[in-house]
């Protein structure tokens, strides 16, 4: 079973042989058929986007944290380190069977945390909703991008969603 941290609630967990990148697919592709399901054959407009982003430090995933608790344990894990976030992309025609799916990667840095900046910060609520209880947008964090897209980072990564976009038929 997966670690609470690393799943929102009613999310399916990671499986023990599936890699960070291996889930957040399964995860992006579970909310596109999600979407699929519910609308009348043929009725998409253009395909369906999803996504499904993850932090990970250290090897253990972060995924949204459950309370302020939690947001502090995984700020405190994060403080000083570097942590990459994937997200998986799933892109869904209209015509086909099935999706095109694929990842993002992008590596950050975050700055040592003091005591006063994470009391402020959990104070905030900026951290709730958000993979690792931080969010790269957020004012005053610490966190530096070293490789990979910074819109991947907010959950979204458009270079590699133009690039699926590109190659559909």
């Amino acid at each position: 079973m997966a670690p609470a941290d690393e799943v929102e609630a009613g999310a399916p967990p990671r499986r023990a042989d599936e890699s960070l990148e291996d889930h957040v697919v399964r995860l992006a592709r579970a909310k596109a058929r999600a979407v699929a399901a519910i609308l009348p054959d043929g009725s998409a407009d253009g395909p369906i986007l999803a996504c499904d982003t993850l932090s990970e430090v250290n090897g253990t995933p972060l995924g949204k944290p459950a309370d302020r608790e939690d947001a502090r344990r995984m700020l405190l894990a994060l403080s000083g380190r570097t942590h990459r976030v994937v997200t998986g992309v799933c892109l869904w025609p209209p015509t086909a069977t099935e999706p095109a799916c694929d990842t993002a990667e992008s590596v950050l840095e975050m700055g040592r945390l003091d005591e006063e900046f994470l009391e402020w910060y959990l104070a905030s609520g900026m951290w709730i909703g958000k993979a690792g209880a931080c969010g790269f947008q957020d004012e005053r964090l610490p966190l530096r991008l070293l490789t990979g897209s910074a819109s991947n980072v907010v959950g979204l990564p458009l270079e590699l969603v133009r690039t699926m976009l590109a190659r559909l038929p």
